[in-house]
């Protein structure tokens, strides 16, 4: 069985697209060579800047030969039909088989279709990949008509095997494939003659090219990290970074270069994001300070003088960098140390979204709301309000407009630069936090009322302007917002009803005041919305007390909870998501999305835990049996006799030991419940309900509920209306499956 290489060999490849067109390349042939009936034992994709690679081990040496019997018309169809059947078939009328069928005689054609020389597949597949290719971006050169990432030089296309090498008789575009490559574009450019991939790989490495994208990065890093540990320091730790410059080299070469005096005064993060974004280079740390005062760089050459003309170059590059960094930063904090006024001022001229205001809009908005929710969080809201008009101060600066991954890090910079309090300072860094699933989450009160008020007020914006993201669609990143909302919650432990911060949110969105007195008003009345609810008592006070009443007033008056409560849905979708992957049931989350208070995540998700944690047991699992046995007999009962049995059962109808002991277990059980749940108790309720799973077990093993005595049915069929009750004053079960 033949082994397969291929190499496709090109001007450099952008690092990006490398990794992805090594595994397309990969996917596309094996899947092209086993749709044509070549299997094979295994495959392994390779890529440098110059070249795409794929060998594929235990080739068949030809397709098999194929055989079909296709049913055809009977013997007696008119002759059209069986014109067209020998047409479809390929095959002429003698070559044709008569067989018996359940409707008389048929015509069967017997199809052959032989095998096929691997060569010759492969040549096919090998061709349609390279003109098919899918390239994010691609580009034609000269005179022909092939489109390529960068202009393609060379294709190798070998079959070898114990007796020898054949190239594969391939021509596209006029490149024809042969067993030639190139070594290093510098140190060994000279042709190089292959017979097989280990034979290829070995001749490689002799002409200073790593096939590996992981033995390159490995190599980097090791000698990094040695350089930077001789000299006492440490290499910022950057995967993607690393990546990406193991794409940049075929031969990596690691040198480690000194950043200009002036410029170690700089925040660690800019040199790092400078260095990064401009140069790919490594950020070096001295451990025991924490500043960046050396870089690494990457050669893809060995040279005479050791790379000390190439980092004095790139010292070079790197000092007219950081030139401008440092202008930034010394222009930023003459401003901040002024106050930052003026970068709140300029945002009044910056569109959030052309329906939703400009960023200052929604700066007021996420301060006021910032403000009522700090109680909830243990902040003091002032302080609240205070970061959340400082928190985004900073995309005015020269530094974020600059480097935009560094805004939130600059504003508690410039923040600390114009003296604000610590706490302040905090908050305009982590208020975007977290980002991500595993992104860090604040903790610092004030710091979590910016972070929830500025996500809460992104969801609000947009769902009050019906932008809500639909399937895989989700640009303004919502579904990420609302993800932090809940991690916000869950980490810190809060309690929020997120219903009533909703409804003041959105009623920000829709009203606009139009002096001072209205905005006082407005502020007033949405602070108690955010309290109390929009329809709760508090807030029908200050309306009552109204007398010349702004037109705006009736939007509140006359609040449909429909927007809210499609929020709340959304922020519950998500919730079972992240449950889930936490490695909670579904249906056990339904269950408590089911229950009163659902609009508070913490008080939801205890609930759920205790839940499941109960199901876990053998109690609960077979108490839930029993409750559902009850809640299906009941329910069929209520269903025929047309009525609903909840007027409570009575003991002294009782008949059976079992049946009084269950009627003393819900007694007993019923107010331990109750006192458990009102104080948010969950195990304890749990608790006491699974004290109830053996007198039910025994109620039923020893009484029949349709007894021939109506009255006695009658009560029974309360004391399941007891049992329901009981068991749903902590859950509904009716949503557990099984």
């Amino acid at each position: 069985m033949p082994d397969l290489l291929i190499e496709l060999f090109s001007e450099e490849i952008p690092a990006r697209m490398q990794a992805r067109a090594a595994a397309d390349l990969k996917a596309r042939m094996t899947d092209g060579l086993v749709e044509a009936g070549l299997t094979y034992a295994g495959a392994a994709g390779f890529h440098t800047p110059r070249r795409l690679t794929l060998a594929v081990e235990g080739l068949l040496d030809k397709s098999p030969t194929l055989r079909e019997e296709r049913k055809g018309p009977r013997v007696d169809a008119p002759d059209k039909a069986i014109e067209g059947f020998l047409r479809g078939a390929g095959v002429a009328k003698e070559d044709l088989k008569v067989q018996d069928d359940k409707k008389g005689q048929v015509y069967v054609a017997v199809i052959e279709k032989p095998g096929r020389p691997a060569a010759e597949i492969v040549a096919e597949v090998l061709e349609s990949v390279i003109r098919n290719f899918p390239w994010p971006k691609s580009m034609r050169w000269g005179s022909g008509g092939l489109k390529w990432v960068r202009p393609l030089h060379s294709i190798i296309c070998l079959l070898s095997d114990d007796s020898g090498a054949e190239v594969v008789p391939l021509e596209v575009e006029g490149i024809k494939a042969g067993d030639r490559t190139s070594g290093h574009r510098f140190m060994a450019p000279g042709a190089i003659s292959v017979s097989g991939f280990e034979d290829y790989a070995a001749k490689l490495k002799r002409a200073f090219v790593v096939l590996d994208a992981g033995e390159r990065a490995d190599h980097i890093w090791q000698d990094a990290t040695n350089m930077a540990f001789a000299a006492g320091l440490e290499v910022v730790e950057d995967c993607g970074l690393l990546a990406e410059v193991a794409g940049l080299v075929e031969w990596p070469v690691v040198l480690m270069g000194e950043i200009g005096k002036d410029f170690l005064g700089l925040p660690p993060e800019v040199l790092q994001t400078s260095m990064k974004e401009h140069q790919k280079f490594f950020s070096v740390r001295n451990p025991k300070t924490g500043r960046i005062e050396r870089f690494i760089t990457v050669a893809n050459r060995e040279t005479r003088d050791d790379g000390a003309t190439i980092l004095a170059g790139n010292q070079k590059v790197l000092a007219a960098r950081l030139s401008d960094a440092k202008f930034f930063w010394e222009n930023d904090l003459r401003v901040a140390s002024q106050g930052m006024e003026s970068w709140t001022e300029q945002l009044s001229n910056v569109t959030f979204h052309n329906r939703l205001g400009s960023q200052a809009d929604r700066i007021d908005r996420i301060a006021a709301l910032a403000r009522e929710i700090a109680p909830h969080v243990g902040a003091d809201p002032k302080l609240a309000e205070q970061a959340a008009r400082v928190a985004k101060a900073d995309l005015s600066s020269e530094m974020v407009y600059e480097f935009p991954e560094l805004q939130g890090l600059m504003g508690r910079y410039y923040a600390e630069a114009a003296g604000l309090p610590p706490a302040v300072a905090a908050a305009c860094e982590e208020h975007y936090s977290p980002l991500g699933p595993s992104d860090s989450v604040p903790s610092a009160p004030v710091s979590v009322a910016v972070a929830l008020a500025d996500k809460l007020d992104t969801l609000t914006g947009f769902w009050a302007i019906d932008e809500k993201p639909t399937g895989s669609k989700d640009p303004y990143a919502l579904r990420r917002a609302a993800l932090g909302v809940i991690r916000l919650a869950l980490s810190n432990g809060l309690r929020v009803h997120l219903d009533r911060l909703v409804d003041a949110q959105l009623l920000r969105h829709q009203i606009t005041p139009t002096d001072e007195k209205e905005a006082a008003l407005l502020s007033e009345l949405l602070g108690e919305v955010a309290k109390h609810g929009v329809f709760g008592a508090a807030v029908r006070t200050v309306i009552d007390r109204i007398d010349d009443a702004p037109g705006w007033l009736s939007k509140i008056v006359e609040h449909k909870p429909d927007v809210s409560d499609d929020l709340l849905s959304f922020f519950h979708d998500r919730l079972k998501v992240h449950l889930r992957d936490e490695g909670m049931r579904h249906d056990v989350i339904d269950a408590c999305l089911a229950m009163p208070g659902n609009d508070d995540i913490t008080l939801l998700t205890r609930r759920a835990q205790a839940l499941g944690d109960f199901l876990k047991t053998e109690e609960g699992e077979n108490l839930v049996q029993g409750f559902k046995r009850a809640n299906n007999i009941l329910s069929q009962a209520e269903e025929k006799d047309g009525v609903s049995y909840e007027f409570g059962a009575d003991k002294k109808f009782a008949e059976d030991p079992s049946e009084e002991a269950l009627f003393d277990a819900l007694q007993e059980a019923r107010p331990q419940i109750d006192k458990a749940m009102e104080a948010e108790d969950f195990a304890a309720a749990m608790t006491a309900m699974a004290g109830l799973r053996g007198p039910i077990d025994a109620f039923f093993e020893a009484v029949q509920v349709n007894a021939e005595s109506e009255i006695v049915r009658r009560n029974r069929l309360n004391l399941l209306s007891t049992i329901r009750s009981t068991c749903l004053a902590v859950a509904d079960l009716t949503r557990l499956e099984g």
